[in-house]
């Protein structure tokens, strides 16, 4: 019982097996707990249980009541408490994390803004739809062309085309031939010139042949007079179908291309769009199917809105052509009336109605276009 007594008032102090003083902040703190007057503390003679110290386990110290000096006994190793600064520094180290913490951002997707986008990856962007829609449109021109791909057909507007077409090709023969006769009157009109000379020079050399020689003379100087006149007024036909041809109609040709061009990208997208609708539909299809879906829309309008341009197009130039080449047909007819009938006046007041003003040799005179 006086044992069991001993043990009760006697404090416990653990150290580990290496028989050093166990530092852990809870142990300290006990230590510190305990009555520090010299009066308060009664140890008794410390005894060592039997324990290997080199064993895992940690061994116990028991004291009893304390015999000796009222001071208190020397510890080989001091205890330990708190120190103020390192826990301020601790503090300060868990109040650092905390912010961290708190400044991080959330996890998620990270969305570029449009001033942080790459103008490469734009351009290869670009390339990539390019090239797309260039497969696209190669792989509708071969079926097309082969017989197993539908093309939309507007019946009225390609009758149009194909007579605009046509007529095309004829006014350029026109031009052509109009251009020919101009270089084979001009000419004419300087054979009649040299002959006219030739007459005049005869008509001063042969006295007893004056006379005829000299009318023969005026005759020649008279046709390549007439001649310019008429020369002039080919001239001018051919600069303003020309211009009718070459500018005004080839403007609607440009239109009317870029129209084709709708064209093959609509029936190309229809052909994809259809060939996904006769697939599966399951999670993998139904995005690329919504996708093809907005492409088509996109290329259908604009494949309406091209051929509603061409529509106008044709009519207008439809109005033009007629009333340019009304006024050119009447002022070639005349002029070429006139001169093979002689009448030279007639010839002059032709070129005076449609405002013709002849030019040196070698001038370009301007078209009626451009005049007006």
């Amino acid at each position: 019982m006086a044992e069991e007594s001993h043990r009760s008032s006697a404090a416990e102090i653990p150290v580990t097996s290496n028989g050093d003083l166990d530092q852990n902040p809870e142990t300290v703190f006990q230590r510190n707990s305990y009555p520090s007057g010299p009066g308060d503390l009664q140890l008794a003679e410390s005894c060592v249980p039997s324990s290997n110290f080199a064993s895992t386990t940690e061994g116990i110290i028991e004291s009893g009541p304390y015999k000796g000096s009222a001071s208190l006994p020397t510890s080989p190793v001091a205890p330990v408490a708190p120190s103020s600064a390192v826990a301020s520094r601790l503090a300060r180290s868990s109040s650092d994390s905390q912010a961290d913490k708190g400044a991080q951002p959330k996890s998620g997707a990270v969305v570029l803004s449009d001033d942080l986008k790459n103008p490469a990856m734009e351009k290869l962007d670009l390339v990539r739809k390019w090239s797309i829609n260039t497969y696209k449109c190669t792989r509708q021109i071969l079926s097309e062309k082969l017989g197993r791909g539908s093309r939309t057909v507007d019946l009225e507007l390609e009758a149009q085309i194909d007579v605009l077409r046509d007529n095309k090709r004829k006014y350029q023969n026109v031009i052509k031939l109009a251009q020919t006769l101009a270089s084979q009157l001009s000419q004419i009109m300087q054979t009649q010139r040299q002959l006219g000379d030739a007459f005049a020079d005869l008509s001063l050399k042969s006295p007893e042949l004056h006379e005829e020689f000299g009318y023969n003379a005026e005759t020649q100087k008279l046709l390549s007079k007439n001649g310019d006149t008429l020369l002039g007024a080919i001239n001018f036909f051919i600069s303003s179908v020309t211009t009718l041809v070459e500018k005004t109609i080839e403007d609607t040709m440009i239109n009317i291309k870029q129209y084709e061009i709708a064209r093959v990208e609509y029936d190309a997208y229809r052909t994809d769009l259809e060939e996904l609708n006769l697939g599966p539909r399951d999670a993998t299809t139904m995005p690329k199917i919504e996708q093809s879906q907005q492409q088509f829309q996109i290329h259908r309008e604009k494949y309406e809105r091209m051929r509603n341009d061409v529509s106008v197009k044709l009519k207008f130039l439809e109005e033009n052509k007629v009333k340019v080449l009304h006024n050119q047909l009447i002022l070639f007819h005349n002029a070429i009336a006139a001169y093979y009938a002689g009448n030279q006046q007639q010839l002059e007041q032709t070129l005076k109605q449609f405002h013709i003003k002849l030019k040196m040799p070698g001038g370009d005179s301007p078209s009626w276009l451009e005049e007006h």
